[in-house]
């Protein structure tokens, strides 16, 4: 009775090990770059997503900090 119940464990486990498995492999990842087209100071994220996606064709935009203020950075399907 105890080995039935081991070997069902076991069994659960590796399917959610390779279900998991493969989940992670579907999802990809996204790199992160300067925008190469905004210039100046980003106060604007909706703009900056508008200008990385129409110009530089990635999948979103957003402003953040980098020194000396903030820059527009687009993400890309790695």
């Amino acid at each position: 009775m105890a080995s039935s119940y081991k070997l069902i464990l076991f069994l659960c486990l590796s399917i959610f090990l390779i279900a998991s498995f493969e989940m992670m492999a579907v999802e990809g990842r996204i790199c992160q770059r300067r925008s190469k087209t905004w210039t100046g100071f980003c106060g604007n994220t909706r703009g900056c997503d508008s200008q990385c996606k129409r110009w530089e064709r990635a999948s979103h935009g957003a402003c953040h900090a980098q020194f000396p203020g903030f820059a527009c950075f687009c993400y890309f399907n790695c």
